[in-house]
């Protein structure tokens, strides 16, 4: 049952999050859906971490496949968090999205991103049924 409840309080931060990038793009003072590229960062940030678990095998020490999917994770969430720094940064006399849709979608960046941080931290334990994905 606490699975349960983990996988529930799970699918409610990720409806935050993304309520928060919705927005950021349909608010009228922003109204521009460009900010909502960040939802392919969204889809590719577990792709590695996935493949790397069922390729490589658990020996309990440092696995080059894992690191170099920490890595790939890495890169990807950086970018996520990059890009809409620099949708409001650049051109600088008519930035493409304002600063409060930029700080509307660097928080739904947080709260994603830590959902996802989080299902993977219940699939990993050894009590939740979740784990054979």
């Amino acid at each position: 049952m606490a699975g349960l409840k983990a996988l529930v309080t799970l699918a409610f931060a990720t409806t935050i999050g993304l309520t928060f990038l919705f927005l950021a793009c349909a608010l009228p003072q922003y109204n521009n859906w460009w900010p909502f590229f960040v939802v392919m960062f969204y889809v590719l940030a577990p792709i590695p971490s996935i493949i790397a678990r069922r390729v490589s095998e658990d020996t309990g020490g440092s696995n080059p496949c894992k690191e170099a999917a920490y890595f790939m994770t890495a890169i990807i969430v950086v970018s996520a968090f990059g890009l809409p720094i620099v949708l409001a940064r650049s051109p600088s006399t008519a930035p493409v999205i304002e600063w409060g849709a930029c700080g509307l979608v660097l928080a739904g960046n947080v709260v994603t991103f830590l959902t996802i941080w989080g299902f993977f931290m219940i699939a990993d334990s050894d009590d939740v049924e979740y784990s054979m994905w």
